[in-house]
């Protein structure tokens, strides 16, 4: 049985609707903190279990019978995440699946300045530990995350926020399509190329495609701005280390695997921005 965690999320959700396109609802599985959110996959005859990261006991009933399980990245931050995402994936060797299938980042570092691509390199470190074959998806920047800029953006006709530098935007999308093609084929194996889109744009350049005038803060100053919006002083912490990664080049990173693999161009950005 496939099984897939995180399936009513917005990648989960599309992770397992291009698997089913590949393979019977009966041989799939989901892995759901909240199984009422997922009656729509029970109606088509997906297995639906609860199981949550962050209580490991729930995941042997969830995982059960399990050839292959894809895990998608916990989606909380810190350490927690670190600790979730290995219980998963320790939850998955347990059940017995041949093969499991990881979500990462085409930018995960140890050293990385934001901190989910120390989380995936955990994860991916992890992996290579537990003597299972498994798949890390190194997938491209999400160009949702675009989304909560982009609205601002079009009402002040200012997009504003810290100096940033090339992001491999790529959209969810294509990436749940990869992700099945990695569960139903050998395509892809252990830590994967980049999966990205075939160009890099920084927030000057998606200012351009919004039609709106790019605004440069310095960190404190944006900072205390989005503080004083309501953000969280730790999310907006969270949120400049993506900008200093990208500062950093980290982002700043493509690659033909994920055309190739989709057999069509990826999605561009201007499509997930209308």
């Amino acid at each position: 049985m496939f099984i897939v965690t995180g399936a009513t999320g917005r990648l989960g959700s599309q992770i397992v609707d291009r698997l089913l396109e590949r393979v019977p609802a009966t041989a799939v599985g989901v892995s759901v903190r909240d199984v009422d959110n997922a009656a729509a996959l029970a109606a088509r005859g997906v297995r639906v279990r609860a199981g949550d990261f962050t209580d490991p006991d729930t995941l042997a009933h969830a995982f059960e019978g399990a050839e292959q399980v894809l895990v998608i990245s916990a989606s909380i931050r810190g350490d927690g995440a670190i600790t979730a995402n290995h219980a998963a994936l320790d939850a998955a060797r347990a059940a017995g699946a041949d093969r499991i299938v990881y979500t990462s980042h085409q930018a995960a570092a140890a050293d990385s300045l934001f901190d989910p691509q120390r989380v995936h390199a955990a994860a991916e470190a992890h992996l290579a530990e537990l003597g299972v074959p498994f798949v890390a998806l190194r997938n491209g920047f999400y160009a949702a995350t675009l989304e909560r800029f982009a609205g601002e953006a079009r009402a002040s006709g200012r997009l504003v926020a810290p100096e940033d530098g090339p992001f491999s935007w790529t959209a969810h999308e294509d990436l749940a399509e990869v992700a099945a093609i990695a569960m139903t084929s050998t395509a892809l194996e252990g830590v994967t190329p980049p999966l990205t889109a075939p160009d890099t744009l920084d927030l000057g350049d998606v200012a351009q495609l919004l039609g709106v005038e790019r605004v440069v803060l310095p960190d404190d100053e944006w900072t205390a701005a989005a503080i004083g919006r309501g953000l969280p002083a730790d999310l907006a912490e969270f949120t400049l280390g993506m900008f200093r990664a990208a500062r950093r080049g980290e982002f700043a990173v493509t690659d033909p695997t994920l055309e190739r693999l989709l057999g069509r161009p990826a999605t561009p950005v201007s499509a997930v921005l209308n």
